[in-house]
C-alpha cells in the first residue's frame, strides 16, 4: 500500500526531485527531520525563467526602460551572494543574479561556477541541477557571444509564497530542522545587444527555496519549475 513512501529516511535524491517537482503551486512543508517539498493544486502556471532570446530577432519587443542598460554599459562583473540572514533579501539577489548575464564579460563555465557558489553546501538540500537550467547551454552562449549580448535584471518585488505562509501559520516549529524557506520574487529583465540601442525587456517572476540558518548567511537551495503565488 502507500507505506514506502511516508518515511524520508536518507533519500536526499527523492527530497531535490520533490523539491523541483513539476506542479504549479507549490506548498512547502518542512517535516521532522528534513526539509519535504510538497506540490499541490494543478492550477495554470507562471513559467520559470528560461534561457533568454539567443538573437535580436527573437527578443522579446517592450524596449528597456529609462535606467536600464545600453550598449555602451560596461561589463559587468560575475554575481556574488550577499552576506544577509533575509530569506526575501537574498531570495530577490538571487533571482536578479539569474536573470542577469554578460557575454562579453565572461564564458558560460565562469557563470556557471559563479551561480553555484549561490547553493548551500548541505548536500541533502541542494539542487545546483535546478540553478545550472536557468544558465542558457554552450551553444546558445557563443550565438549570444558573438551579438555581444547581455542583460540586466531589476526586482520589483519578493515575498513567501500563499501556500508556504499557511504551512509555517499552522506549524511554526517545522522550519527549525532545515531553515528551508520558499520565495517569489517578480522582476523584468532587459536584454541589449549589438546593433540594437533600445534593447528589449519582459517581465520575469520565479519562486526559489532558499536556506537561512540562524548561524550562516543564506544560500540557495534550487529554482522552482514553477513559480507559487
Amino acid at each position: 500500500m502507500a507505506q514506502h513512501s511516508t518515511r524520508p529516511g536518507g533519500a536526499s535524491r527523492v527530497r531535490r526531485r520533490a523539491l523541483l517537482g513539476t506542479v504549479v503551486l507549490v506548498v512547502l512543508v518542512v517535516l521532522a527531520g528534513l526539509a519535504a517539498y510538497l506540490t499541490r493544486d494543478g492550477r495554470g502556471p507562471s513559467e520559470a525563467p528560461a534561457p533568454p532570446p539567443i538573437s535580436p530577432s527573437g527578443s522579446s519587443s517592450a524596449p528597456s526602460a529609462s535606467g536600464s542598460s545600453t550598449p555602451h554599459t560596461r561589463p559587468h562583473a560575475l554575481p556574488v551572494p550577499p552576506k544577509t540572514h533575509d530569506p526575501i533579501a537574498f531570495g530577490k539577489a538571487a533571482a536578479a543574479a539569474l536573470w542577469s548575464y554578460d557575454t562579453r564579460a565572461y564564458s558560460q563555465p565562469e557563470l556557471r561556477k559563479a551561480l553555484r557558489g549561490w547553493v548551500t553546501t548541505e548536500a541533502k538540500y541542494a539542487d545546483p541541477a535546478s540553478v545550472d537550467k536557468v544558465v542558457p547551454s554552450s551553444v546558445l552562449w557563443k550565438e549570444m557571444a558573438a551579438n555581444g549580448q547581455f542583460a540586466t535584471a531589476k526586482v520589483y518585488e519578493g515575498h513567501f509564497p500563499n501556500a508556504f505562509t499557511r504551512a509555517l501559520q499552522e506549524d511554526p516549529g517545522a522550519i527549525t530542522q532545515a531553515y528551508v524557506y520558499a520565495v517569489t520574487v517578480s522582476g523584468k529583465q532587459s536584454i541589449v545587444w549589438k546593433g540594437s540601442p533600445a534593447g528589449g525587456a519582459e517581465s520575469r517572476a520565479t519562486t526559489l527555496a532558499v536556506q537561512c540558518r540562524p548561524d550562516r548567511p543564506c544560500a540557495l537551495v534550487g529554482v522552482m519549475p514553477s513559480v507559487a503565488p
